[in-house]
């Protein structure tokens, strides 16, 4: 019988081998598996067309330090949507006006306070008109409307309630848009556990998650649907792609029943670039309707990546995220064409910003 060379590796010795390395125990936050795809990649310095950002939050920044991020960066103007609300919101539109009028715009935020006195609707009239004079550009309605915000007798306020009405008409006749963002992704409205593909995400904020509200998402993208066609002579903004990305059928058909609406792209990529048949033939179809935003600090790289998803076809890359992100994917360039590009860059906006 031959002698057995010591050097050989029996069956039984590599299964044993991967079993006690596959056994190594590994907390899925310390999982961070790169690509092994040898893909093309560019990252283009500065958008094809100057670039408005529709959404963002500027009020804790320096105005001087946004504006050389956007110079190194093509982006024309900024639209500040601040989350303060009455002097101190005066205060921050008075504050990006006076840095460079010509850069920045400010998006007013709705506020609640004094609900529950019978003269809000006036008293917020008037708030409006003020933030208007001074310089305000449109209204935003946030997603505590339907999820958190009650009237005077404790029930929580619809975001169809018609007692809001005066409001959306106030906005018309100051000739702004009022802008939505009501209800979240898909998933926050899911239980937290294995099957919700942002567990990391909601399981790190479990406080981002609604499942189990009062109204489903759907229920309140009704509702919001139903203030778009009751108005029909005020411009929308439907912030984050109308809250449908995972679901462009949806925005299609919102898009193509309420020809006052528009939908910004804001902190959407993650939906829209792992769907790039879909996004891209989305793009081409509502290009007039659809507003460049990011909704993420301003940063060099953050711009570079949002100019890399609209404007090459490169495969498999990094999204644009907040720190943390929403889910365990890459997304695909939608490689757009010049005339989508410009207008979804610039001049979608420009249309909102001279009414």
């Amino acid at each position: 019988m031959a002698a057995q060379n010591p050097s050989d590796s029996t069956p039984d010795k590599f299964v044993a081998m991967v079993t006690a390395t596959a056994s190594v125990d590994l907390p899925l936050s310390d999982f961070h598996p790169r690509s092994m795809l040898i893909t093309p990649e560019h990252l283009p310095e500065c958008p094809r067309f100057p670039a408005i950002d529709y959404h963002n939050h500027l009020d804790a920044l320096d105005p001087l330090d946004v504006m050389r991020i956007m110079d190194t960066c093509g982006i024309e103007r900024v639209v500040n949507i601040t989350m303060q609300t009455g002097d101190a919101a005066l205060a921050i539109i008075d504050k990006f006006r006076n840095a460079e009028p010509s850069r920045f715009s400010t998006i007013a935020w709705m506020d609640w306070t004094g609900l529950d006195r019978d003269d809000f609707i006036p008293r917020t009239l008037d708030r409006l008109e003020r933030q208007v004079e001074r310089g305000a550009i449109g209204l935003k309605f946030w997603k505590d409307l339907g999820l958190s915000v009650r009237d005077q007798s404790g029930e929580l306020l619809r975001v169809d309630d018609e007692r809001l009405a005066p409001i959306f008409d106030k906005a018309a006749e100051l000739r702004i848009p009022v802008m939505f963002h009501t209800a979240d992704p898909s998933a926050f409205f899911l239980p937290i556990d294995p099957a919700n593909e942002r567990y990391e995400e909601l399981a790190a904020h479990p406080d981002w998650g609604f499942h189990g509200s009062q109204y489903s998402k759907t229920e309140l993208l009704d509702q919001r649907d139903r203030v778009f066609a009751r108005h029909p002579g005020t411009t929308f903004v439907a912030a984050h792609v109308a809250e449908c990305g995972e679901d462009l059928a949806r925005a299609a058909a919102l898009l193509e029943t309420h020809p006052n609406v528009y939908i910004d792209i804001s902190a959407r990529t993650p939906e829209l670039g792992r769907q790039p048949y879909t996004a891209r033939n989305f793009f081409l179809r509502f290009a007039d309707r659809i507003l460049f935003g990011t909704d993420l600090l301003p940063d060099v790289r953050m711009y570079r990546l949002y100019f890399r998803f609209l404007e090459t076809a490169d495969e498999y890359f990094e999204y644009p995220s907040h720190a943390s992100r929403q889910g365990r994917w890459n997304i695909y360039g939608l490689h757009l064409p010049n005339d989508v590009l410009e207008k979804v860059y610039r001049s979608n906006a420009l249309k909102l910003l001279s009414l």
